[in-house]
């Protein structure tokens, strides 16, 4: 038997208690958005039709687009997506990722170390923020109690490069490992966000409490999703006829999960809709939130 290849095996954010399991965005052109995943990323086509694609990779679908081609475009100052951060199995995937996006030229927004992360940031054609980042070895993260040091430091690139051979590396395809490692989103108020995702969901604070940004995770990951009010401080409930985030799925390992969180948020008088045998709740902006069994 092969050994394990570990680019093709999802990291262990996808298997703490409560991840993301997928984010739906709303397009305003269909085929552009999905030729960007497809191209930027490696992402494959799992499923189309006149008005939604579906992509992933390792046959797991994680990313759907759907077409409206007359919603608004989206804006920065109201709630919604901050990015959809994509999670490399190792960080020579993210190498020979790198090396991709330089010989074809596809531009970045930024990059940075985050002591327990290496991150690159992109915007795709409709202006949705991207991450593409690798995980540090997790035993090196630094934890003060429940809090994890997270830094935003200059990010030594051709480090990573050097886990490959330039000249031979490749990059075919996202590793079938790949998936959707966390969410950040904007929102109008901080304590909102907590109470809904924290109190409600059951997601704990691993950094909260600066410069109007709250992180948090379930299974001593960094993070799993984070909101900021950096530019839409105050903001209300999304204007639903805009591009951009369309909803969410939370994935549950334990499917007594999502009883539990359907009573915490009933408790908070948020109305929970059943969906076959899982769950959706609108967050206090707007956006719905699948709890799915993973």
């Amino acid at each position: 038997m092969d050994a394990p290849n570990p680019s093709a095996m999802p990291t262990f954010a996808s298997r703490a208690p409560l991840h993301i399991g997928a984010v739906g965005l709303k397009v305003r052109d269909l085929g552009t958005m999905a030729g960007y995943y497809r191209h930027m990323l490696g992402l494959t086509e799992l499923e189309r039709t006149t008005d939604r694609v579906v992509l992933g990779a390792g046959g797991a679908p994680f990313l759907h687009l759907e077409h409206d081609a007359h919603a608004k475009p989206d804006d920065q100052r109201e709630a919604g997506l901050y990015h959809t951060a994509f999670l490399m199995p190792t960080r020579a995937d993210l190498a020979r990722w790198i090396l991709h996006l330089a010989g074809n030229r596809i531009p970045i927004s930024g990059a940075s170390d985050h002591t327990v992360s290496e991150a690159f940031y992109l915007d795709d054609p409709e202006g949705n923020g991207v991450e593409v980042y690798a995980d540090r070895d997790p035993n090196g993260w630094v934890w003060t109690g429940d809090l994890v040091k997270i830094t935003t430091d200059p990010l030594d690139i051709d480090g990573i490069v050097r886990e490959v051979e330039p000249q031979t590396a490749t990059y075919a395809g996202a590793p079938g490992g790949l998936r959707i490692g966390h969410i950040h989103l904007r929102v109008g108020d901080v304590p909102a966000l907590e109470r809904f995702y924290q109190d409600g969901v059951g997601f704990k604070v691993t950094r909260g409490g600066r410069n109007g940004a709250s992180f948090m995770s379930t299974g001593r990951y960094h993070h799993h999703l984070a909101g900021n009010v950096w530019h839409s401080r105050g903001a209300g409930r999304r204007d639903p006829n805009r591009a951009g985030l369309a909803w969410f799925a939370i994935e549950a390992t334990n499917p007594g999960e999502i009883d539990a969180i359907r009573k915490r948020l009933t408790e908070q008088e948020v109305a929970v809709r059943p969906i076959g045998g899982d769950a959706e709740a609108t967050d206090p902006w707007g956006t719905p939130v699948r709890f799915v069994r993973a």
